[in-house]
C-alpha cells in the first residue's frame, strides 16, 4: 500500500480557488444558475474551503460584518432585497426612465429594475464577473446562516428575535430606545454581542435611511426564510448578449479608438507618447499644483502638504485651481462613454506656459520630441488587457495606411497587496506570475527600490502576484508564495494583464517598439497576512498620500529626462 496523499491548506485553497473559477465560467455559459441549487451549492462549498481573508469569519456560524460592509460597498444598493440578479451587457438603460445606481467602490452601472430584480451591467470584463459572484456567494451563504437562526427546526415559525426585527423595520421612525432594543435582538440573531453589532451600526447609515444596517440583516434573512419555507429561489442570470459579446474586446476597442481620434484630431499621434496607469488625480497634481498654489502655501516647503490638502474631500476649490490650470497647459480630458469606466487626461508637454509646470526639458529638444503622457485611469483586472492591447494596435481609418503609435514607456502605478510590511509602504516587482497556474512574466522595471530608498517607507523589490480578485485573497495561499523560492512580495490584479499586452505588441505583433520602457511600482494597500489588516479593515486614508506621489514623482522623472 502506498503512502497516504496529505494536501496542505495551501493546496486545498489552490483547489477551491480553481474550482470557483471554472464553476463560473461554466455558469456564465450556461445562462443563470439558482444559489440553492448544485452549482450554487458549489460556489458555496469552494468559498468556505477558501475562507478568504476579506470575509473573516464566513466559515463560521457567527454572522461576518466587516465582509458585510466590504460586499456592501461593492454591489448596488438594494441588492438584498432582490430575489432576481441579472448581469447583462451595456444594453441601453441608460436611455430608460431607471437611475443608474453606482456601488460606492466599484464603477458599474446597476438598475433596480422592479422590487425583486435587479439588473447590473458588465462591461469590465470577465474579472467583473468573477467579482460579483463572488460578492452575491458572500451574501447567500450570510443569508443562510441567518435563516438557520431563526427558523424554528422542523417548523415554519420563527423565533422571538426575528418577530422583533420585523417589528422595528416596519417602523417609520426607531427612537432610541426602539433602536437598542432592535439592535439587542439583531446580534441575538447574528451571534454577535450588542457591543459589535453598535460599532458597525453607524457604517451601514445613510442620511436618507439611518436603520439601513437593520433592514439589510432583515432582507437578508426574509429572502432566505421564505426560500427554504416557500420554495421562492434566488436565481442569478447572464443576458444573451453578455454572453455574446464578452472577450471580444468590445468596449476596449471603442475607448481606445476615441483616444486615438483625438490623439489625431490634435496632431500628437507621432509624437513620443508615454502611458501612464494611475488615477485621475497624482500625475495632473505633480505637475501643476506646485506652481498653481503658491500662494496658497507659500509658507511651506513641504510638498506632502499640499497633496494632503488636495486629496481632503472639503477643499474642492483648490483641486479645481489645479485642474483650471492643467487645462490652460495641455490637459486633454476625456471622459468615457465607451463603457469600460476608465476616463482619461493627455498632456500635450509643447503647451506648457512659461514657469507653470514643476518639471522642465532640455531646451534641445524639438517640439516633435516633446512627449505626450496619457493617463488612464485603473483598470480592473482583465480589462487592462483588453484596454491596453487595444490601445497599442496601429490606427486604422478607412480609405487610410495603418498609423503606428509613437509609444516610448508605459508605467503602471497602483495598489496592491503585501507580504511583509504595512500599509503605505512600496512594491517594485522584477515579474508578474498569474494565480493559479505556472504563467510568468519576466521584465526590465526601469525603476528599482534604490529609487524610493530614504523617504521614511520599506521599499520591497521582488515578484508579484496577479489574482483573480481581491476578494479571493487566502493566507495559505500568500504564505506559501512568501516562504518559497518564489520570492513574491505581493499580489494585486492587472499586472499579468498589462504585461501579456505589451509583450504581445511590442515582441510579437511588432505594433510598438521592441524595447519600451516599462515601469510598475505599486503601494500597499493592506497586507492580508496580518489579522485586521485586509481591505475589509478600512482604507488608507492619508497614508496612501505619500506613496502616490513619491511613485508619480519618480516615473515624471523619467519622462522628463528620458531615462
Amino acid at each position: 500500500m502506498g503512502k497516504a496523499i496529505i494536501t496542505t491548506r495551501a493546496q486545498e485553497s489552490t483547489n477551491a480557488i480553481e474550482r470557483l473559477y471554472i464553476t463560473m465560467r461554466h455558469l456564465f455559459n450556461r445562462g443563470f444558475y439558482k444559489p440553492t441549487g448544485i452549482s450554487g451549492q458549489t460556489l458555496k462549498d469552494a468559498l468556505l474551503l477558501l475562507r478568504p481573508e476579506i470575509y473573516g469569519s464566513i466559515a463560521e456560524e457567527k454572522s461576518e460584518l466587516n465582509g458585510l460592509i466590504y460586499v456592501l460597498e461593492r454591489l448596488p444598493e438594494g441588492i438584498e432585497q432582490c430575489r432576481f440578479i441579472n448581469l447583462t451587457a451595456d444594453e441601453g438603460y441608460s436611455k430608460s426612465h431607471f437611475k443608474a445606481i453606482v456601488p460606492p467602490k466599484r464603477r458599474r452601472n446597476c438598475y433596480r429594475i422592479d422590487e425583486e430584480q435587479m439588473n447590473i451591467e458588465i462591461t469590465r470584463g470577465r474579472s467583473d464577473i468573477y467579482d460579483i459572484l463572488t460578492h452575491i456567494t458572500f451574501l447567500i451563504i450570510e443569508s443562510e446562516k441567518i435563516c438557520k437562526r431563526v427558523l424554528i427546526e422542523d417548523t415554519n415559525k420563527t423565533i422571538r428575535d426575528w418577530a422583533k426585527l420585523e417589528a422595528a423595520v416596519n417602523k417609520k421612525k426607531l427612537s432610541q430606545s426602539e433602536r437598542e432594543v432592535a439592535l439587542i435582538h439583531t446580534a441575538n440573531i447574528l451571534g454577535r454581542s450588542f457591543q459589535e453589532i453598535i460599532s458597525v451600526y453607524d457604517k451601514f447609515a445613510t442620511k436618507t435611511d439611518p436603520e439601513r444596517f437593520l433592514r439589510i440583516i432583515y432582507w437578508l434573512g426574509k429572502l432566505a426564510i421564505e426560500e427554504e419555507v416557500s420554495g421562492n429561489k434566488r436565481a442569478i442570470t447572464f443576458s444573451a448578449i453578455l454572453r455574446e459579446t464578452l472577450g471580444h474586446h468590445i468596449y476596449g476597442e471603442l475607448w481606445a479608438n476615441t483616444i486615438k481620434e483625438t490623439l489625431v484630431a490634435n496632431n500628437l499621434l507621432n509624437r513620443p507618447i508615454h502611458i501612464i496607469s494611475a488615477n485621475m488625480h497624482s500625475v495632473m497634481n505633480s505637475l501643476f499644483a506646485r506652481k498653481a498654489l503658491k500662494n496658497e502655501f507659500k509658507d511651506t516647503n513641504n510638498d506632502l502638504e499640499i497633496y494632503e490638502a488636495l486629496s481632503a474631500p472639503e477643499n474642492g476649490k483648490l483641486r479645481d485651481k489645479v485642474k483650471s490650470v492643467a487645462l490652460k497647459n495641455g490637459m486633454i480630458c476625456i471622459d468615457d462613454k465607451s463603457g469600460t469606466n476608465i476616463d482619461i487626461q493627455i498632456f500635450d508637454m509643447a503647451k506648457l506656459g512659461k514657469d507653470s509646470c514643476f518639471y522642465s526639458f532640455s531646451d534641445t529638444l524639438k517640439e516633435e520630441e516633446i512627449p505626450v503622457i496619457f493617463v488612464m485611469d485603473y483598470a480592473f483586472g482583465e480589462q487592462a488587457y483588453e484596454t491596453i492591447d487595444e490601445f497599442l494596435k496601429p490606427f486604422k481609418k478607412e480609405g487610410k495606411e495603418p498609423q503606428f503609435l509613437n509609444i516610448d514607456s508605459i508605467s503602471v502605478m497602483g495598489k496592491a497587496g503585501i507580504l511583509d510590511g504595512g500599509k503605505g509602504d512600496i512594491m517594485i516587482p522584477s515579474a508578474h506570475i498569474f494565480e493559479g497556474t505556472a504563467d510568468n512574466y519576466p521584465f526590465k522595471n526601469e525603476l528599482c527600490a534604490e529609487d524610493f530608498k530614504g523617504n521614511g517607507l520599506q521599499v520591497f523589490e521582488g515578484t508579484m502576484v496577479s489574482v483573480l480578485g481581491t476578494s479571493l485573497q487566502n493566507k495559505d495561499i500568500l504564505k506559501f508564495f512568501y516562504e518559497s523560492t518564489w520570492n513574491v512580495i505581493g499580489l494585486e490584479m492587472e499586472g499579468v494583464h498589462y504585461q501579456k499586452a505589451i509583450q504581445s505588441a511590442s515582441k510579437i505583433r511588432k505594433s510598438i517598439k521592441e524595447d519600451v520602457k516599462v515601469r510598475y511600482a505599486y503601494y500597499a494597500s493592506d497586507n492580508p497576512l496580518e489579522t485586521g489588516s485586509t481591505l475589509a479593515s478600512g482604507g488608507l486614508g492619508t497614508t496612501g498620500v505619500k506613496p502616490t506621489y513619491l511613485i508619480t514623482d519618480k516615473i515624471l522623472k523619467q519622462i522628463f529626462n528620458k531615462k
